[in-house]
């Protein structure tokens, strides 16, 4: 058995590179194997990509949406204070909301709006709040607190 050191590639298998441009005897001189005139045989001859033959490329024929898209927007998840009533914890954080299945994603900022009516006191450390939601804690006696 031969060991890796001895392997070869099967017989055919590698061809040695086309020389172009080497004169006539290496059997791709002169026109170096692009034939003969035309615009792909001259030198810097890409034509991009995109292009379709000389008709309106179909990057130009689609319409392009307007405005553009913020990569600094931030986008809450929003908790409305009637649903903090079903919590059992005095002190409400993003880890709570989500065992509790009120949101869905740990790692992105949750903001308390004042939906509905707050019945009892608790301590809401959360990224966000709504000027009235803020109010509405503190009136039942708990605190709003921004992470």
């Amino acid at each position: 058995m031969a060991g890796l050191h001895q392997l070869k590639p099967a017989k055919g298998a590698v061809k040695k590179r086309k020389r172009i441009g080497r004169g006539n005897a290496s059997g791709h001189g002169t026109t170096a194997g692009k034939g003969t005139k035309g615009q792909l045989s001259r030198s810097g001859a890409a034509k991009g990509s995109g292009f379709q033959g000389g008709r309106m490329a179909l990057i130009r024929r689609v319409p392009h949406l307007p405005g553009f898209k913020n990569p600094f927007k931030v986008t809450y998840q929003v908790v409305s204070l009637e649903r903090l009533n079903r919590l059992k914890e005095k002190t409400v954080d993003a880890k709570v909301l989500f065992d509790a299945g009120i949101i869905k994603k740990l790692n992105e900022p949750v903001k308390i709006l004042s939906d509905g009516k707050l019945e009892k006191a608790l301590t809401v450390k959360v990224d966000a709040f709504s000027t009235k939601a803020k109010e509405a804690i503190e009136a039942a006696g708990g605190k709003a607190e921004v992470v």
